[in-house]
């Protein structure tokens, strides 16, 4: 991956083989674009004149535009002879983030975040590059920070593809005057765990389905367990049996590879019984056919990702240990093969859960709440301060909010908070309801619940979010739904490329960083 460097000397910018700025839209219709520059300029830049060569060369400054230039046509000087500058373009995001009669802030869109993508997509367009430079307004800690993720997570290539990738970009150096500080020095590790924890997810969710099932993702995370001193413990089929996890079991018997429940554990060494707990659960279906109630062709190809929540889980829960953070955090991978083979669950059969709740499978293809199910009722008996799970969950999702969007339920105070977190990392979320009338729709006279709504595709999601809240009791619990945003089928856009997406890691990273302030947790909110 790429590595980040901070220089506050404005004199080191022409030494870099690429120095990157931004750009905005002009203002009207006969203005030039408008350079997104270091407070007090960039040495050696005369911006009008720059303006107006991108303007003769046709460059609009639309969203993720590039344009690159000999480094000579814009600057006074540069020690390279083969120099280059590269402007990219913020679109209208760069107004529309201060315009309050839109939702773009809202949805993680600010001034800082559009920063972020822009960086993000300087760093993926200079793969095979060796050095670049930021020089972008970054005075501010919010807006050096996402300058330093958006170009790390750009950096990243999926490795194990058959066919080499152009290696990244080797080095970046981000132009601020907080560079030499503390606290830009935390803030670049910071940056870097976070990196480092969407780039394992995305690796995870890129992989095939025939090189990672239950068995070897298992695997997989005992030996991040090991390695970042985290503690690990597999059920297997027969224990999975043994304790009653018919959920699980269900999904994952008609696949010759048995599911597994994997619980990986991050404990601060001054934990104490005042120390915040967080659960989190994440869906792990690393193959969903659909089982009997089996999925069109058309729809199967990216069902490698349905267990893009088990990697967000596993991810954060590590990245919390390389932040030494002050919250024990546990993750709870459920996973299973969604199969339809002889030994398949049926339709009307019906499970009974580890909390012995009993279940009528009405569709197998709604086989992710059934895991959930099963992981969120054994994380509560453990008595975490919150709980959360994210999961690969419905169609209905992406119907509803569209392919960028992840649609946050629960507990009305934590799903709020969820949404603000998601809005300070620059991630899309939006808080959706959970009505009781929809509940009716999980009742049957064979079982104590349903697994899906039979004749009625109306409230699909929400119908999901009202199952899994039968298996959280009274804990404070939020449900983010990432079917869409977890995985990308189209063009690299911003700072995110084709495949896994890693939605998700930076929002929960940032609620397990607020959870140690006054009202962060239920027992605290006469504080807020």
């Amino acid at each position: 991956m790429t590595v980040a460097a901070l220089t506050s000397e404005q004199n080191s910018v022409p030494s870099a083989e690429v120095i990157v700025l931004g750009a905005a839209p002009a203002s009207g219709p006969e203005g030039t674009p408008t350079l997104l520059l270091p407070e007090g300029g960039l040495q050696g830049l005369d911006a009008a004149a720059a303006g107006t060569l991108l303007q003769g060369l046709g460059f609009a400054a639309g969203t993720d535009e590039l344009v690159r230039l000999p480094a000579a046509s814009v600057l006074a000087e540069s020690h390279r002879e083969d120099a280059s500058v590269l402007v990219v373009g913020t679109g209208a995001d760069w107004d529309r983030a201060q315009d309050q009669r839109r939702d773009v802030a809202a949805l993680g869109t600010t001034r800082d975040q559009v920063l972020r993508r822009l960086a993000g997509r300087a760093v993926r367009a200079l793969a095979g590059c060796q050095d670049a430079c930021l020089a972008l307004p970054a005075e501010s800690t919010s807006a050096l920070s996402a300058v330093l993720e958006g170009a790390l997570i750009g950096g990243y290539t999926w490795t194990a593809a058959s066919k080499a990738p152009k290696a990244p970009l080797a080095r970046v150096t981000v132009l601020s005057p907080l560079a030499g500080t503390a606290h830009a020095q935390r803030l670049a590790r910071r940056a870097q765990v976070v990196a480092d924890a969407v780039a394992l997810t995305r690796d995870l969710v890129n992989e095939p389905p025939n090189r990672l099932n239950p068995a070897t993702f298992a695997q997989r995370a005992e030996e991040i367990g090991q390695a970042d001193g985290l503690k690990v413990l597999v059920r297997d089929e027969a224990q999975l049996a043994a304790e009653g996890f018919g959920g699980i079991l269900g999904v994952g018997q008609g696949s010759p590879t048995p599911p597994r429940l994997v619980r990986v554990a991050w404990e601060p060494a001054d934990a104490g019984t005042d120390t915040p707990h967080v659960a989190l659960i994440g869906k792990g279906i690393t193959f969903d056919s659909g089982g009997l109630s089996l999925k069109p062709p058309a729809a199967m190809p990216e069902m490698k990702s349905d267990m893009a929540g088990a990697a967000t889980v596993l991810a954060v829960v590590r990245a919390a240990a390389h932040l030494a953070l002050s919250v024990k955090v546990t993750a709870w991978l459920a996973l299973a093969e969604n199969m339809p083979g002889s030994s398949a669950q049926r339709p009307s059969d019906v499970v009974t859960m580890v909390n012995g709740t009993t279940v009528e499978i009405t569709n197998t293809d709604a086989e992710g709440r059934l895991v959930m199910a099963d992981a969120l009722a054994q994380a509560v008996t453990e008595e975490p301060s919150l709980v959360l799970d994210v999961a690969t969950l419905t169609g209905a999702q992406l119907v509803a909010l569209g392919e960028r969007v992840t649609a946050v339920m629960g507990t009305p105070s934590l799903r709020d908070r969820v949404v603000a977190c998601a809005q300070a990392a620059g991630e899309a979320a939006w808080p959706m309801p959970l009505p009781e009338e929809l509940r009716s729709k999980l009742e049957s006279p064979y079982a104590d619940l349903r697994n899906s709504a039979v004749g009625s595709r109306w409230g699909g999601m929400l119908v999901a979010g009202l199952f899994l809240r039968e298996f959280v009791g009274e804990t404070d619990w939020a449900h983010l739904d990432i079917a869409g945003p977890a995985f990308n089928d189209g063009s690299p856009w911003g700072l995110t490329t084709t495949g896994g997406t890693g939605a998700g890691v930076a929002t929960l990273l940032s609620l397990l960083e607020r959870c140690t302030e006054p009202g962060a947790l239920p027992d605290q909110q006469d504080n807020l």
